[in-house]
């Protein structure tokens, strides 16, 4: 057996073949077709390293490719919002000067994008009013510019890491019709954050226009050996070679050719029988990233290579030769090497970074061919040289022009220079503002706002940029939290500064639903603001709205009054916000006269700041309007909020307006799918706790349906925590669903003792519109307890609330009161027909569940008063409607009742489970027993992960298990998984 000498010696290494292109035939003829026939839309998904770039870079550099006129953006991994970066760096790449494209008056609109061609440009147009009209003129005159260079294919490589604005520009060209140019966008599928827009793109064909969807699998052993042949002069790998570089890189091209390399320069291959083999049978060194293998092969090179590679890594996007080499800090030479100038020394670097294959050229500038080999290389810098490498990228970046103060805020940042990061990122945030990149603005900000060194007197002025309509999280909103009360802490300001500070403060607590905390730092605020301010208005305002338990009606609506005082004085958007914080105030106080200024919210908005209020406003209304019982009405104020917030990119609003309609949907009687969808609304970090509160208590209330004894701990921990933050209008309707649990149970000393509080609350504030629920509850437990005379004591203090006004859901409670006291005190025949007029007040709104209830209730009162022939007919109907609602208890109750009347009972309806697992929740399990994850079983059963974490959690209640693992072994043991 002959054999060879390897191919690099030790201390030496050979330079390697760069990979050929194995493996994507048929991706390639595909991609060649779709862009042959017109203009396409393409899109391209992968994991890191599987070859996205490379399908994509041979496709430009084959004859079809070549045909077209290609413009390639790159959209990089920056923290920092880089907004429509990438598609105004290629322009930027494909022409310097603009003169000879005779663009239209449009392109004045690219002054801000393009400053160094303002030579050029036609005069800025008069800013549109509407954000969105002012984003679609800048993106006609951005697809002005590519036609005019005649772009015919545009390519967008990483869309996973693209800003909100470049991705609302592709959705813009893919609309266009007729279609100028065909889209070509790389993306790694599980990158993609969850609501993307980039999830759109392919539903968003224009007549006339094909789609292909590419995914770019992993290599399977043959290709694997055939990619390792073509970087070892072509030469025939050994099956045994090929399997093993196969498993342990999972035929990722970039984690194979880089172990090759590995290989290689380790000297640990050979040939034996004319192929390549390992020389040591042991263990294949191969991490599961690349990063060890990189930075072995950077280790190897000389030290001006690995200074440029560093600088390369900082830099992490292309840059050209002089960026690179004034931010590499390249070495004197090793003792006893070549000798050659200082100005040598880059270039020297720059070629043997290139030569070693971690670096690629693309029309004059440089960048890691691999994203994960960028990250190696940076990673790996100690902090100190990273920090002195950051110092000088920003310095050199910011002598260019155009500047890029996101740009310059990372690596100013990253330095350590805290001054001049600040200073960019601010600027950084306010472009983001401008162009309405609201989520690009609130990371920034939230950044500076956090971070140890802003002085105390900059926190409110940075909060009163955020834009809390696109800020979500938890998490960050206790970190501003603790900022703001650091700024306090520190005694640094002036009385009037820390007003505006805790007026601040106050506005994040509110949106953080921290309600009781919020109005303490009103209180300390509004003394020192000044008299006519609008700080001072908003925080009138806020002291308006009945969150704590003890004011009553009249103070609250005292501070309504002084703040509409105040705002007769104010611009008109500052008057639009008090507006919206007035209206809602009104209708949480039970008032009339907040329907009648509500009108006033519901026209169209006029820009993104008008939009930002109408969209709270309208979506406040849709939750008013469930409180007062106005379905109709509320289904309509949520879409439209619904449809602003879309329109305007507000994040933190979908989740507040699904919370919402969960709530209609469980009054309304459209419970099928609801319980998955409160499960994943309680779920949902990025919602704030309160309103997952609500979700909670829908999940409560579905589960008392079911007869789920889970339903009670739901209530009560509902009830501790609305009670901890302040939010006292939302006590009510736990209260009352907890004590009907509790009167179920015969406990009703309990059901008294949890109504107390709650009652007293609302009679001591006059906010009666929160007791619909609460009200029909407490009286049946006063009832049951005997105290009928105090029973009807707090049903006429009810109906004196209730009397005049336009209020449905709380004059349905009132009439459900009623009937129960009836029938106390009166006897079954009165009590059923005061039951009937309960039911016929629920059904006007509508509520189905509770107009059953109150059916079932009159029945009761008919047999009790020999009525049976009226009686039993209702009550078959009745347990048939409960059933199809899926009431399964109350259902279950009123089929008894027939049992005991010899009454055959017939179509039960949709089936409960009770205790058993349902059909789709046994697919989960037995999936979950062979190790699948909650996505993995997703993925199989086309349900979302959250939708599978729901009913895995259902199934181990069920089974009485509390782990994953012991839910698969009781599964077993009990039969139900072989």
């Amino acid at each position: 057996m002959a054999a060879t000498a390897t191919p690099g010696a030790a201390g030496a290494s050979r330079l390697m073949a760069a990979p050929a292109f194995v493996g994507r035939a048929a991706e390639l003829a595909a991609l060649q077709r779709a862009l042959a026939q017109g203009p396409a839309i393409v899109l391209v998904e992968g994991e890191a390293g599987v070859g996205k770039s490379r399908l994509l870079r041979e496709f430009l550099g084959s004859p079809a490719g070549r045909e077209h006129r290609s413009l390639v953006a790159w959209c990089p991994p920056f923290r920092e919002p880089y907004t429509l970066g990438p598609i105004v760096d290629a322009v930027r790449q494909a022409t310097r000067r603009i003169r000879g494209l005779r663009l239209s008056g449009l392109a004045g609109a690219l002054r801000p994008l393009f400053p160094e061609w303002a030579d050029e440009l036609p005069p800025a147009p008069d800013p549109p009013e509407d954000a969105r009209a002012a984003r679609h003129l800048l993106f006609r005159a951005l697809a002005e510019v590519l036609d005019r260079l005649r772009v015919s294919v545009l390519a967008v490589e990483d869309v996973h890491w693209a800003d909100e604005a470049t991705l609302e520009f592709l959705l813009f060209l893919a609309a266009r019709h007729p279609p100028p140019a065909s889209l070509v966008v790389t993306y790694r599928a599980n990158d993609v954050p969850p609501g993307s827009l980039l999830l759109r793109l392919s539903a968003r064909l224009p007549t006339g226009a094909k789609g292909l969807r590419l995914a770019v699998g992993p290599l399977d052993v043959a290709r694997t050996g055939a990619l390792v042949s073509s970087m070892l002069d072509d030469e025939p790998v050994s099956p045994a070679l090929a399997t093993l570089l196969q498993q342990h890189t999972d035929g990722i091209p970039l984690a194979v050719e880089e172990s090759v390399r590995l290989l290689h320069d380790r000297a640990d291959l050979t040939r034996r029988d004319g192929a390549w083999v390992r020389r040591r049978r042991t263990e294949l060194d191969v991490p599961p990233t690349v990063r060890d293998a990189v930075l072995e092969r950077v280790a190897r090179l000389s030290g001006p290579a690995r200074a440029v590679l560093r600088a390369a890594a900082v830099l992490s996007v292309p840059a050209d030769e002089a960026t690179l080499g004034a931010v590499a800090a390249v070495p004197p030479p090793r003792p006893g090497g070549p000798a050659g100038g200082p100005a040598d020394r880059p270039a020297e670097g720059l070629a043997e970074a290139l030569a070693c294959g971690l670096l690629r050229e693309d029309g004059g500038r440089l960048s890691f061919r691999h994203v994960l080999a960028c990250r190696a290389v940076y990673e790996a810098i100690p902090a100190p040289d990273r920090r002195a490498a950051h110092l000088r990228a920003g310095r050199a970046l910011a002598v260019r022009t155009p500047l890029s103060v996101s740009q310059l805020a990372r690596h100013f940042r990253e330095a350590g220079d805290v001054t001049t990061w600040m200073r960019y990122a601010e600027r950084a945030a306010d472009l983001a503002l401008a162009a309405a990149d609201e989520s690009g603005a609130a990371s920034l900000l939230y950044d500076l706002l956090t971070h140890p060194r802003l002085a105390a007197y900059d926190a409110a002025r940075l909060v009163a940029k955020m834009p809390f309509s696109s800020f979500t999280g938890d998490r960050r909103f206790r970190e501003m939290v603790r900022a703001l009360r650091s700024a306090l802490d520190a005694g640094t300001m002036s009385p009037e500064q820390a007003a505006e500070t805790r007026c601040q403060l106050a506005r994040v607590l509110l949106v953080m639903e921290e309600f009781e905390a919020a109005r303490h730092e009103m209180i300390k605020a509004v003394a020192h603001l000044s008299p006519g301010s609008h700080s001072a208005a908003r925080m009138m305002a806020y002291l308006g709205w009945p969150r704590e338990s003890s004011t009553p009606v009249a103070t609250h609506l005292r501070w309504l009054r002084r703040a509409a005082g105040v705002a007769e004085s104010l611009p008109p958007l500052d008057r639009m916000g008090l507006l919206v914080e007035r209206v809602t105030a009104l209708l949480m106080l039970g008032e009339e006269e907040g329907w009648a200024e509500a009108s006033r919210l519901c026209g169209d908005p006029a820009g993104p700041d008008e939009a930002r209020h109408l969209g709270k406003g309208r979506l406040n209304l849709g939750d008013a309007a469930v409180r007062w019982g106005r379905y109709a009405e509320a289904a309509g104020h949520l879409a439209a909020a619904e449809a602003i917030a879309e329109r305007h990119g507000f994040r933190r609003y979908p989740g507040i307006i699904q919370a919402t309609r969960t709530h209609l949907d469980w009054f309304t009687g459209r419970w099928r799918g609801l319980a998955g969808r409160v499960a994943a609304l309680a779920d949902d970090d990025e919602i704030q706790p309160v309103t997952r509160l609500e979700a909670v208590l829908v999940a409560g209330l579905l589960d008392a349906a079911a007869g789920d004894p889970a339903a009670a701990g739901r209530f009560e921990h509902v009830l501790a925590e609305t009670r901890r933050r302040g939010a006292a209008e939302l006590v009510a309707e736990p209260a009352a669903a907890l004590c009907r649990l509790l009167l179920a149970r015969g406990a009703v000393g309990e059901a008294l003792l949890v109504t107390d509080e709650p009652v007293r609350q609302v009679a001591d504030k006059g906010v009666w519109l929160w007791a619909a629920d609460l009200v029909p509850a407490r009286t049946q437990a006063l009832v049951t307890a005997g105290r009928v005379d105090e029973a009807a004591g707090l049903v006429a203090a009810f109906a004196g609330w209730v009397r005049g006004r336009p209020a449905p859901a709380p004059r349905a409670g009132l009439a459900l009161s009623r009937a129960v006291l009836a029938e106390a005190r009166t006897g079954p025949g009165p009590a059923a027909a005061a039951f009937a007029r309960a039911a016929d007040a629920w059904q006007r709104l509508p509520r189905p569940y509770d107009v059953l209830l109150a059916q079932e209730r009159r029945v009761a009162c008919l047999l009790a008063a020999g009525a049976a022939e009226e009686a039993l007919p209702l009550a078959r109907k009745v347990a048939q409607e409960l059933g199809d609602l899926g009431a399964r208890t109350a259902a279950e109750r009123v089929a008894g009742l027939l049992r005991d009347h010899r009454v055959e009972v017939r179509g039960r309806g949709r089936r409960g489970y009770g205790d058993e697992l349902s059909p789709r929740e046994l697919k989960v399990v037995r999936l979950l027993a062979t190790g699948m994850t909650n996505r993995e079983i997703a993925v199989v059963l086309s349900r979302s992960p959250k939708t599978v974490a729901a009913q895995v959690n259902s199934a181990m209640r069920k089974l009485g298990v509390r782990s994953r693992t012991a839910l698969a072994v009781s599964a077993v043991e009990s039969g139900l998984v072989s």
